[in-house]
């Protein structure tokens, strides 16, 4: 990092800290850096903007986002702010797999957990990915590039797949609908962005249905292009050396991220305020504050795992963890997002004068 005849400093080391000290002193020096790191650019985004700023150079990290899916250079390149509506994208191999395994081959949650990482496809410590850590991370990065949101993952809601049980996978079997980890970012009618990672259901002519195992898609909504579907593998050794020289080219022609939404237009606004459609399973009725919800619509009790269907608002899924404690488990449906109140108490009227809440 100090030697004047180096211009170029690769960095994919494991320790987000040393990576942090790396990059910051490579920049420091006058050398450009390309990067895998995603936990260290989603916890230091600020910090490295900011250097990026001083020093005037680059610092490319296509590899930190989905590997060999070119989805931070589209976004910079192709889609304008104002025209983006929607991302959303299945963008953590590990959790993909693991999901796979459960619905086609209908391995329990450790057994497929097991396999994983026999195969090398979990991170060293599994609960980056089947938490959701290693996936918020991700989208803490894309947001800036898609709504030019400076969020750290802590500011997102998030949960993984860890309270993902078989039973969830026989009821979504039974509607027709699988369940994966999907990264979602929303442009609301009030102009602000919805943004969250956490399970989901998701219908079979949904372009996220056919993501399976250990691939990655994502799928880009924008006012004239409508949806277009980037797929590819997000993870192992040789799609995320494909992005590390990718970026490496690039270099060669003074490639450079111009962060257009955050400097060249007025960036969005994370909310909290709307309103999800979830599905909730359980052990015990105890566990579950049904207070909390707007509406239920629907609850089956009389199995041993039991479930309900209702709406809740997304402050309450961010300020409290019930719904992450006691074998709870929490998928969203397959239009989750609600942000018409107006239509929450319509609907909660019709639903009180049919005696069901």
């Amino acid at each position: 990092m100090f030697d004047e005849e180096i211009n170029v400093i690769v960095e994919v080391i494991d320790d987000s800290e040393a990576a942090f000290d790396i990059v910051s002193t490579a920049l420091k020096n006058g050398k450009a850096v390309v990067s895998a790191s995603k936990k260290m650019i989603a916890d230091h985004l600020t910090e490295i903007l900011e250097l990026q700023q001083q020093t005037g150079l680059p610092f490319l990290y296509e590899a930190a986002a989905c590997a060999s899916i070119p989805v931070i250079r589209n976004l910079e390149e192709y889609y304008d702010n104002d025209l983006l509506h929607s991302i959303k994208g299945i963008i953590n191999g590990s959790t993909n797999f693991i999901l796979s395994k459960m619905f086609e081959d209908k391995l329990d949650f450790n057994q497929a957990l097991m396999l994983a990482q026999q195969l090398g496809f979990a991170e060293s410590n599994p609960a980056l990915d089947v938490e959701g850590y290693d996936a918020v991370n991700k989208w803490s990065i894309l947001l800036n590039h898609a709504y030019g949101i400076v969020a750290h993952p802590d500011k997102i809601l998030f949960s993984g797949i860890q309270n993902i049980q078989l039973s969830d996978a026989l009821v979504a079997k039974e509607k027709q609908v699988d369940i994966k980890l999907v990264a979602q970012a929303k442009k609301l009618k009030n102009g602000k962005v919805a943004a969250f990672v956490l399970p989901q259901f998701i219908k079979h002519d949904d372009a996220l249905s056919f993501v399976k195992y250990q691939y990655n898609g994502v799928v880009i909504e924008s006012g004239f292009a409508d949806k277009q579907f980037f797929y590819g593998k997000g993870a192992g050794s040789f799609p995320t050396a494909s992005a590390v020289l990718s970026d490496l080219s690039a270099l060669r022609y003074d490639y450079k991220y111009e962060y257009k939404k955050l400097y060249h237009h007025t960036p969005n606004e994370l909310t909290n305020d709307y309103y999800v459609k979830v599905y909730v399973s359980f052990d015990d009725w105890a566990f579950i504050p049904r207070e909390k919800f707007e509406w239920i619509e629907e609850w089956h009790a009389e199995a041993e795992r039991k479930y309900l269907v209702g709406v809740l608002h997304v402050g309450e899924l961010q300020q409290n963890n019930w719904w992450k404690e006691n074998r709870t488990s929490l998928v969203l449906s397959t239009e989750p997002i609600i942000e018409d109140f107006e239509v929450i108490k319509l609907k909660k009227r019709s639903l009180e004068l049919a005696g069901i809440v």
